[in-house]
């Protein structure tokens, strides 16, 4: 068995305390971060290491950020998602590790919507849809895991008509995941539960989280040779309830062994 998690952690070094913790209580093979908000230099490396993780990072000073904390060995393959170069933005990173093809992502909030920073988002979904594309036809058993800033329908949504106009709920961004999903992708939680109402990210403001007034836009998607060794998929809210947290809170999907 093999467990793999996503979770934006909203500055990992804000975080680190809180991090560590779950690290050691949930004890993951593989951990899929994003909004780390640090460069790879300033990375906590030595406190996530003695907890027995190898660690790859694809930083950037202040703002998003992504890595891989493994258990194994860690192969990287891809430190940026291509279709362009000119894209500084450290929202990307994939690689090997524990018998599975890993990508920790994170997509474009795209607010305000519409405008330049929307469009930015559908175009960084066209290069998601291109790239796992070319990863499905590897056969590879591909697990790709992140802050999607999308809330698939409106059972993840806590109000959706409060939210229909937001970049995280517009019919664009909707229609722009299910083309990803469409490829052969299996979203992890919901092919476990049709359950509703079941969130992974609370604002800060206005007591959303005491309301459980969230949204689910952080998913596992898996690829058809990782969907078939699915045993369960979790929210984990334990760690949006501590003081000082992130605003999101982990998922975890386990998978049998190939």
């Amino acid at each position: 068995m093999v467990s793999i998690a996503t979770w934006n952690v909203n500055s990992v070094k804000a975080r680190l305390p809180l991090v560590l913790d779950w690290l050691r209580d949930a004890g993951p093979d593989v951990v899929l971060l994003q909004e780390i908000k640090t460069t790879d230099e300033q990375f906590p490396h030595l406190e996530i290491g003695d907890l027995g993780y190898n660690v790859s990072v694809a930083g950037q000073k202040t703002y998003n950020g992504v890595a891989i904390l493994s258990k194994h060995p860690i192969d990287v393959e891809v430190t940026a998602l291509p279709g362009d170069e000119a894209d500084e933005q450290a929202r990307y990173i994939e690689a090997f590790t524990g018998g599975v093809r890993v990508a920790s992502v994170y997509l474009p909030n795209g607010n305000p919507a519409p405008g330049e920073k929307f469009d930015y988002k559908l175009a960084w979904m066209e290069r998601l849809y291109a790239r796992v594309r070319d990863l499905l036809a590897t056969e590879d058993a591909v697990v790709l895991g992140g802050d999607y800033n999308v809330a698939p329908d409106d059972g993840d949504v806590h109000d959706p008509q409060a939210w229909r106009d937001d970049a995280l709920c517009r019919p664009e961004s909707r229609a722009a995941l299910r083309k990803i999903l469409y490829l052969g992708l299996t979203d992890a939680f919901r092919a476990t539960t049709r359950e509703v109402g079941r969130y992974t990210w609370w604002d800060y403001r206005g007591g959303a989280w005491s309301r459980d007034q969230g949204l689910r836009i952080d998913h596992l998607l898996l690829s058809p040779q990782a969907a078939d060794r699915l045993e369960s998929c979790a929210i984990d809210r334990s760690p949006r309830g501590k003081e000082k947290a992130s605003d999101h809170t982990p998922v975890t999907c386990f998978l049998t062994d190939g």
